[in-house]
């Protein structure tokens, strides 16, 4: 049967994880036709195995280097065909009927893409969704992530009231990310000068400039264990990190660049590459 519902994930050296990713969508998977691609970025924790050995009908690519994790995404997205694709972070869990859900609000509202609720393990949601990156909107993002974080009970009854409304927004979390494939082709997919960090935002933005409206809904609910891509390999992802928003600002808001490298110098982190003020392609 043709796949209505392509599932895509990338991999990178979190094989308990992905694992974990994989058996949960066994365990509730959408009603609807779905293939699931799993892209690996050359992990050296035995997940291709694992994977092959455990998850036997999951289409498995191997890339022999690690892309990044919108490249990885890209290479998925050419090599399937469903009219709309989930993509999935390896460390999140499907709950029974999320993506159901999802999918039926995506139709329903005419939406171009859909993100769900984010939890934690323990039931806390994550601010999952945003406004279009500028300096003010930063502070104000990680205002609410660390209001996310706190133990206060105060911080959690606002974290809480922004996450219970389903609402339109600038941006979704590429931890759980649905679209309408032609939408996603149209826009080009995701850039691959982002190699980790930001190629959410910057797709999500594509979409909305061809006139597409981004959905978040929290009707659907997603577990999502936060960090554990950090974890694996911490100082690659600081360094993506720094890299991916400045290229950010180069495409979007060239002017505030100057002052972005400024205060990551003055903190002691790296400089833009040579590479990403010609927009090239920032992967090691």
């Amino acid at each position: 049967m043709t796949p209505a519902l392509d599932i895509i994930i990338v991999n990178f050296n979190t094989r308990a994880d992905v694992l974990a990713c994989l058996d949960s969508l066994t365990r509730y998977p959408p009603s609807m036709p779905h293939e699931i691609v799993v892209v690996d970025n050359a992990s050296n924790d035995g997940s291709v195995e694992a994977i092959r050995s455990q998850a036997p009908r999951v289409r498995l690519i191997a890339l022999p280097r690690n892309a990044g994790f919108g490249a990885a995404n890209n290479v998925a997205f050419r090599e399937s065909a469903a009219p709309l694709v989930l993509f999935l972070n390896s460390d999140t869990r499907v709950n029974a009927g999320a993506i159901d859900t999802l999918v039926a609000r995506l139709s329903e509202t005419g939406a171009v893409a859909a993100g769900p609720r984010l939890v934690d393990a323990e039931g806390r949601p994550e601010i999952s969704y945003g406004a279009m990156l500028s300096p003010f909107t930063e502070m104000v993002q990680l205002a609410r992530q660390r209001a996310a974080r706190s133990s206060s009970a105060a911080a959690r009854r606002y974290v809480e009231f922004l996450m219970s409304r389903e609402r339109e927004v600038d941006w979704v979390s590429g931890a759980c990310l649905l679209v309408r494939r032609e939408a996603a082709d149209a826009a080009g997919v995701f850039d691959e000068r982002f190699f980790l960090y930001e190629e959410d935002v910057d797709f999500c933005a594509s979409l909305r400039r061809a006139g597409g409206r981004i959905l978040y809904t929290p009707r659907a609910e997603i577990i999502h264990s936060r960090g554990r891509s950090r974890s694996a390999a911490p100082g690659l992802v600081n360094d993506a990190y720094d890299r991916s928003h400045l290229a950010f600002y180069a495409k979007h808001a060239p002017g505030w660049v100057p002052w972005l490298r400024l205060w990551l110098k003055l903190r002691g982190r790296g400089t833009m590459p040579d590479e990403l003020r010609g927009g090239g392609d920032p992967a090691p």
